[in-house]
């Protein structure tokens, strides 16, 4: 059974080296939760307070303007931002669509940045094996597994993170944004196999604009602003109480 639950979470981003005064006020008018010094280090604010809990079955929804802490607090459940205060406790495999790149090699070949991505999701080498020549297909890229990453396109980094990244069935799902991977052929094939991961995890976490497919995927909405949550409850009310924040203004 899954499970995600945050209490009082808080996470800041230190920015090191910075002493000018006029950068720490333009910085402090921009940061979504403030700027807190601490002697000679100052550090911004990007999560405070955030407390809820998930179980199978919900749908997760994060609503908010650009820089209100969504991608952060994304990074947060998945383990990859550690809070400064607070407990953040996950029951279950997570499968985080987030930071596609995160911790691959491009001097190592797509086989062993498979292996690397696969390693850093919790599975062991037998499990990883096991889909290879699934991952090899699905990607397309076949022969060019055997290439460094360094040299691959854009479209072909991709798709090798994606195909890696998806190649097992998550208890937890986080994604930030949909993702548009690849041509359109491709893209159809990958927002399909999404789709299949998202209906069989037990929890999904999803960033995005589109309301549209919010109110296609997501049964709870979390509306935030300046790092903290400011609603959580059914999706279709999320957007009713976003709605009144943006005309109140």
């Amino acid at each position: 059974m899954a499970k995600v639950e945050l209490s009082n979470v808080a996470v800041d981003y230190p920015v090191p080296h910075l002493h000018n005064r006029s950068f720490i006020g333009a910085i402090r008018e921009a940061a979504v939760g403030g700027v807190i010094k601490n002697g000679k280090t100052v550090s911004i604010r990007a999560l405070d307070g955030i407390s809820f809990e998930l179980k199978d079955g919900d749908r997760l929804g994060l609503l908010g303007r650009n820089g209100a802490g969504k991608t952060t607090l994304l990074k947060t459940i998945a383990g990859i931002l550690p809070p400064i205060e607070g407990r953040v406790r996950v029951e279950g495999r997570i499968s985080p669509l987030i930071s596609m790149m995160l911790g691959l090699d491009s001097e190592a070949t797509g086989y062993e940045n498979i292996r690397i991505r696969g390693r850093l999701m919790g599975f062991e080498d037998d499990q990883i094996d096991s889909v290879i020549q699934e991952i090899a297909e699905f990607t397309e890229l076949e022969d060019y597994l055997q290439l460094p990453l360094k040299t691959y396109s854009s479209g072909m980094r991709a798709r090798l993170t994606f195909g890696a990244s998806t190649a097992f069935q998550p208890e937890i799902l986080i994604l930030d944004e949909w993702l548009g991977t690849g041509d359109l052929e491709f893209r159809n094939k990958a927002a399909k196999h999404l789709r299949s991961l998202i209906d069989s995890a037990g929890i999904f976490v999803f960033a995005s604009h589109s309301r549209d497919l919010h109110k296609r995927i997501s049964n709870k909405g979390a509306v935030l602003k300046k790092g903290r949550i400011i609603f959580f409850g059914d999706i279709n009310e999320a957007f009713e109480f976003q709605d009144r924040e943006i005309r109140n203004e």
